[in-house]
This record gives C-alpha cells, sequence and structure tokens, in this order.
C-alpha cells in the first residue's frame, strides 16, 4: 500500500500512542503486583498502626506528665526454643531518634576525653576502667548507669583486660569510633540505634519513638523496626505472636 507522507506520519504516532499506553498499563500491572507482593509479606496493618498511634497520644493529652514518655514496641515470639535455637541478635539505625535523652558514655583516650567534655557528654579513661579493677558489682553498675557506650580505638582494645565480660554479657560493649569520626554525629547515630537479641524469653521490648515525635516519625520508626524483627527470625512473620505499642505510662495497643 502506497501511504502519503502526512498518513505515514500519522500511522507512526498512533502506533506510538497505543504502544505508551500498553506501557503505561504495564508499568501499573507491575506497580501494582509489587505493592500487593508487599502488603502480602508485611502483616502490620497501616490501619492499626495509625489507630494505636493515635489512642497512645490521644491518652497522652488526657493526662499530662512531667517528662515526655518513651513509646516502646512490645514483642511475643512464638515457635521459638531459646535453648535449641540460635538466639538471634542484631541493630537497625532508626531515621528518627526515639530517646533523645539516651545515656551515652565515652571509653575514651586523652583525645577523646577532651572532645567530649567539650559537648557534655559523660566519659572515663583508662585510669578510670582500670579503678574499677574487673569488679563484677562495679562493671554491672557501670552498665546500667548508660544505654550505651563509645570507645576509641586505643581503649576498645583494653576492655576484655580491664572489665572482663560485664559490658559484652550485658549486651553493652562499646561501639568503635575514630578519631577521623564527628563524635557528635556517632553519638545522634547510637541514639537512633535499637537493638533486637533473643535470651532466655520469647518477649522483648525497644524504644521506637517518643510523645515529641510527630505520628508519621513514629509510624516509620515502628515499621523499620517490625521489618527488620522480622527478617531476624528464622521463619519471618510465622514467629511473631504478637506486637504491643505502648508509652511509659499508658495502656498498652495491640498493632499484631
Amino acid at each position: 500500500m502506497n501511504l502519503k507522507a502526512h498518513e505515514r506520519t500519522e500511522l507512526i504516532d498512533s502506533e506510538t500512542l497505543v504502544a505508551g499506553f500498553a506501557l503505561s498499563s504495564l508499568r501499573r500491572q507491575i506497580f501494582w503486583a509489587v505493592s500487593g507482593k508487599d502488603e502480602k509479606m508485611s502483616k502490620l496493618q497501616s490501619e492499626a498502626l495509625r489507630e494505636a498511634i493515635t489512642g497512645i497520644k490521644n491518652d497522652c493529652n488526657e493526662k499530662k506528665r512531667n517528662f515526655t514518655e518513651t513509646i516502646e514496641l512490645q514483642i511475643g515470639l512464638k515457635n521459638y526454643d531459646p535453648q535449641k535455637d540460635k538466639r538471634f541478635s542484631g541493630s537497625v539505625k532508626l531515621p528518627h531518634i526515639p530517646r533523645p535523652k539516651m545515656k551515652v558514655c565515652m571509653l575514651g583516650d586523652a583525645q577523646h576525653v577532651e572532645e567530649v567534655k567539650k559537648i557534655g557528654l559523660d566519659y572515663m579513661d583508662v585510669e578510670g576502667l582500670k579503678k574499677l579493677n574487673k569488679n563484677k558489682k562495679l562493671v554491672k553498675r557501670l552498665a546500667k548507669k548508660y544505654h550505651a557506650f563509645l570507645a576509641s580505638e586505643a581503649v576498645i582494645k583494653q576492655i576484655p583486660r580491664l572489665l572482663g565480660p560485664g559490658l559484652n554479657k550485658a549486651g553493652k560493649f562499646p561501639t568503635l569510633v575514630t578519631h577521623q569520626e564527628s563524635l557528635d554525629a556517632k553519638v545522634n547515630e547510637m541514639k537512633a540505634m535499637v537493638k533486637f537479641q533473643l535470651k532466655k524469653v520469647l518477649c522483648m521490648g525497644v524504644a521506637v519513638g517518643n510523645l515529641s515525635m510527630e505520628d508519621k516519625q513514629i509510624f516509620q520508626n515502628v515499621q523499620l523496626s517490625v521489618n527488620f524483627l522480622v527478617s531476624l527470625l528464622k521463619k519471618n512473620w510465622q514467629n511473631v505472636k504478637c506486637l504491643y505499642l505502648k508509652s511509659s505510662m499508658g495502656k498498652p495497643y495491640r498493632v499484631f
């Protein structure tokens, strides 16, 4: 068939348009397929989570406290034997700091000690650590006093010799910080970390927010925390018995 130039152009344009619609339709199908898959993979319902956050906030407004309450994710597991199964442990950095007032202590060399004095961070130098003399009670007291520890490279190597296994047993072995890193940034990074560790019982709790945060920030922290936890479990969601969200002084809200 002999087509004129403008007819050929119209035919090409119409073919391009049809192809464009087909591609757009295919993209939508792929998007919804992936979205559906993600929804099936994550059993945490967005609506239930939003309702829990709203409930916690409303409860707080009814009864004001003289401190900012922490919001905790409480976890119950099933089909796990802590005696036989491998005890998982993992940490994840949340997008928003759940506990701004989290207590961090620096176990530092001379240079780091001078730096932490300027930012008002608690610290212990090697001489201070030596005075503990591996005393189990004193090391345990130190571990209880702080939520987390940082340590200089020169000091972290000496921790087992100076303190014994106390900090490690408490799940608070120091995080290394080098002289090339910003101490402020490292402290904020530590404050944004949450750790999931299975011990002898099938329940645990981690801080995922506080009542001064926006709803969407709490929502994002909880979502990331739950997804990370599930990735640590041997049978993923099949090992999750229940999930609750609770403020320090408030009632628990079940989200799964």
